[in-house]
């Protein structure tokens, strides 16, 4: 008799989708009974423990107005979002238009490898390391620190990053992605589907080269489910940034028309997220196509608005942000808030993650090096 198929579990994995549900409004009293469960389980349960635990999580429903104002269902969405431009007319020559996509690419490869040496690290951790070589605030790329610091230091594998050893843009997730939509948009045009996306996944993609999400998604995948099941099977990561940081072709491929980069968007994120993951992909997207078009932060950010749902949690967080912008006019105060804020959610989820990038488009204006440098030094 043929076994059932054993989806890998980890107490971490539980962990957090806990607090997924509890940050959609999932019964409090439930999560906190299995979450007691989970702590009372020695660190080698047993895999059936485990199951069964995740089980009765999987049956607990998230807060039903809050899943109302949060579809994933595109048509859903485009009900839900705000009156905005959908086809902004680009204004400028082919070749001035070839300047600002190749200005996109180096902007994505400059901001990868000034914050590589850093990834997960927290704003206490790099001002230490910066005021102790003297460099704070930064201004350049991250410098090479001796034996003698103590505290948190850089890995060996980030050292290709490092100031003075910077010969190319080192491999790294967030540029695969980039160039992953490139070869998805040549081989299948601008009709691909999310299908197709899995596959090119499977073609090109090394499975020791995605993290939470995506390492879910691949996973349903190679066991046979199909999208969009391969985001919500056994995928507590569903809500954080991994769709996002696959924004920015989209929005290239797509440069003044918000509407169709957002769709673009959609396609490729509903493969690994649902509802806030998918609308931060979505919302970048739909901000750089507008950003072709505009040169003003905020009101690219709002276009990038007007295509995902007025009243989710993202939206809401983003309008909170540039409020606390404009009121505060200083970058910690801002900082501060948003830690505050949202600093309930994980590091790397979507609707923290996005005030920090707002922040660092308002914060640094027009200069790519102040935006860059705000968000690689400020969570």
């Amino acid at each position: 008799m043929a076994q059932e198929l054993r989806i890998p579990l980890d107490a971490g994995m539980l962990r957090e989708e806990i607090r997924t549900l509890r940050e959609q409004g999932g019964d409090g009293g439930v999560l906190d009974e299995i979450e007691q469960k989970l702590a009372a389980l020695p660190d080698d349960a047993p895999h059936d423990e485990l199951d069964a635990l995740y089980r009765r999580l999987e049956a607990v429903e998230p807060d039903s107005e809050l899943e109302a104002r949060e579809p994933t269902d595109l048509k859903l969405i485009r009900r839900l979002r705000p009156d905005g431009p959908r086809r902004m007319r680009l204004g400028c020559s082919d070749e001035a238009l070839l300047d600002r996509m190749l200005g996109a690419w180096l902007a994505r490869a400059a901001g990868c490898t000034l914050g590589k040496p850093v990834e997960g690290w927290t704003r206490r951790d790099i001002r230490a390391l910066l005021e102790h070589v003297g460099e704070y605030p930064l201004r350049r790329y991250f410098p090479p620190v001796g034996h003698e610091w103590t505290g948190r230091r850089y890995h060996g594998w980030q050292q290709d990053c490092l100031r003075g050893n910077i010969r190319y843009m080192a491999r790294d997730d967030d540029m695969d992605y980039t160039l992953l939509g490139l070869v998805i948009m040549e081989a299948h045009g601008p009709d691909f589907t999310t299908r197709n996306v899995a596959d090119e996944w499977l073609n090109t993609l090394p499975y020791h080269r995605v993290y939470t999400a995506e390492t879910v998604a691949y996973r349903n995948l190679v066991l046979g489910i199909q999208p969009p099941a391969t985001a919500t099977v056994r995928n507590p990561y569903r809500e954080w940034i991994g769709a996002q940081i696959r924004a920015d072709f989209w929005g290239y491929a797509a440069a003044g028309l918000p509407e169709l980069a957002a769709e673009l968007a959609w396609r490729d994120a509903v493969l690994s997220h649902t509802r806030n993951g998918v609308y931060g992909e979505m919302w970048m997207a739909a901000t750089i196509a507008a950003a072709f078009t505009v040169d003003d932060a905020e009101q690219a950010i709002r276009i990038g608005l007007s295509e995902i749902p007025a009243d989710c949690r993202l939206a809401q967080a983003l309008n909170e942000t540039i409020s606390w912008c404009k009121q505060d006019g200083d970058l910690e105060t801002t900082l501060d808030r948003i830690q505050a804020e949202f600093g309930h959610y994980h590091p790397v989820h979507t609707i923290n993650d996005a005030a920090l990038v707002f922040v660092g488009l308002m914060c640094g204006h027009t200069s790519l090096g102040a935006a860059l440098l705000i968000l690689c030094t400020g969570w």
